[in-house]
């Protein structure tokens, strides 16, 4: 159990966590009511994968 992850499966499971974060805020806030445009969709999702991978490559300098 002291082996580190690798590099790459950090980086996806981060993304794959900010990422539905992001989805979960999104439909909570369209189901009251707030309508969201497209373009910020897409710009929420790219914030999302661009934090994973800082976030991953930031937690494994650490270890």
């Amino acid at each position: 159990m002291g082996r580190t992850p690798n590099l790459a499966i950090t980086i996806v499971l981060y993304v794959f966590g900010f990422s539905l974060v992001a989805v979960a805020i999104i439909l909570l806030l369209q189901a009251y009511g707030v309508a969201i445009p497209r373009p910020a969709v897409g710009a929420i999702v790219l914030l999302a994968i661009g934090v994973g991978i800082l976030t991953g490559i930031q937690s494994r300098r650490w270890t």
